[in-house]
């Protein structure tokens, strides 16, 4: 019988024309290797064509959350408002420059950033420290758009810069538009499993030729314009590589296929889950458009899956459901806010069909890092952490692999 090929969460896909190859090649035999050349000339044009907004190509999602906080003017000490129901690298830039995140909850329809509670957040931070905080950051959580004309029409009411963190999304819409353009700058990511890849790296769109520039500046270590080596400002090696744009130039290619892909998987899934008692597809509101860059379920606590006996028998040693591949053994089995068991349960049995999946983001202000970080919450993110699992979406996932999921999943269940 031959072997079936495992079904991994999200992986990218060259263009059929393979012109990644053909880029990078270029580069290769004329020697533009370093971060900058042709290549990125190029993508950061078919950025800009496709955002109509100046784009800034980086080395990753993570130094363009870094960098937007830096040109949005955000400080050592002040208070950044972001998400908490997202990846860490939405969070940690904010303490790179030694600004404090205060987490806001979510709201249960889109699972981002809950417009009322932020709003109460930024009332309170202005009594409590008598000034307002410098930015706030919402998050396209697997693709999902935020309230974003919401969360929005509070920013301006009090002044504050938003950044949003389309780093899942791109591609998403709300209300006609782009995520990443509506807020003062936006963050892309181009890791390996992101909708488009160029195997790592990131972009941040910006509001304005001048800013994109300075943004540049900023990410080749600030160089003053001498004949020789001037630093007046602290600069950063962040700069996305000719061979890597290059990839981005064949991807860009196929990005509107990928975004169709995704939201044809996500409809499946959605579909055959409909009328199943116990499980919930997370599906958009009207008027926003997912990119559905991870399907995901929310199993009902009361749901009976196989290997629920197995769940959290023994501790992880490696990573999970894509994630990096360097981890540092936590030699526990539970933590204090964790996937309920038959989550678990469906993740290993899954995993013994190839399938690969993974829970949801684990909320920031239940992370260890920053139990000591202020946090606005309702118990909505946590509750859908706890319920909550990502299913294969990406490119390579054929309808077939989506028939064999939704088939597994199925059959896992034994009792609602």
């Amino acid at each position: 019988m031959k072997e079936k090929k495992p079904i991994y969460l999200c992986l990218a896909h060259m263009s059929e024309a393979a012109l990644e190859k053909k880029y990078i090649n270029e580069a290769i035999d004329t020697n533009w290797v370093a971060p900058l050349g042709p290549n990125v000339n190029a993508f950061e044009q078919q950025l800009r064509d496709f955002f109509g907004k100046p784009v800034a190509a980086l080395a990753s999602g993570t130094a363009a959350v870094h960098l937007a906080l830096i040109a949005a003017g955000v400080e050592s000490g002040d208070e950044v408002l972001t998400q908490s129901f997202t990846f860490c690298a939405s969070a940690h830039p904010i303490t790179y420059i030694g600004a404090k995140p205060i987490f806001i909850d979510s709201e249960p329809e889109t699972w981002n950033m809950d417009p009322q509670l932020l709003e109460e957040a930024i009332l309170d931070r202005q009594r409590k420290t008598g000034r307002l905080p410098k930015a706030i950051l919402p998050v396209y959580l697997y693709g999902m758009p935020p309230k974003m004309d919401e969360i929005m029409t509070i920013a301006e009411k009090y002044g504050i810069a938003v950044i949003e963190d389309a780093a899942e999304g791109f591609g998403s819409r709300t209300g006609g538009r782009i995520g990443g353009t509506i807020g003062e700058y936006g963050i892309l990511s181009f890791n390996g499993n992101k909708m488009i890849t160029t195997s790592g790296g990131g972009a941040l769109v910006c509001p304005s030729v001048e800013a994109k520039e300075r943004v540049t500046w900023y990410a080749t270590q600030a160089r003053e314009a001498y004949p020789y080596y001037q630093h007046e400002a602290i600069g950063y090696n962040y700069r996305m590589s000719n061979i890597c744009a290059g990839i981005g130039r064949g991807q860009m290619t196929i990005v509107r296929d990928h975004i169709a892909h995704h939201r044809h998987v996500a409809q499946l899934y959605k579909e055959a889950f409909a009328d199943m008692e116990g499980i919930a597809f997370h599906d958009e509101l009207p008027g926003m458009e997912s990119n559905f860059w991870l399907s995901t379920l929310l199993l009902n606590k009361d749901l009976k899956v196989k290997n629920e006996d197995k769940a959290y028998a023994q501790a992880v040693e490696g990573a999970v459901g894509g994630a990096a591949g360097v981890v540092h053994g936590g030699g526990t089995i539970h933590t204090d806010c964790e996937p309920n068991c038959n989550v678990e349960a469906l993740r290993l049995t899954l995993l013994e069909q190839g399938i690969e999946s993974r829970p949801l983001w684990k909320p920031m202000h239940k992370q260890p890092i920053y139990k000591d970080a202020t946090a606005y919450v309702n118990g909505v993110s946590e509750a859908i952490f706890k319920q909550g699992i990502c299913l294969p979406s990406g490119p390579m996932v054929t309808d077939e692999d989506v028939a064999f999921i939704i088939e597994t999943v199925k059959e896992s269940v034994l009792l609602y």
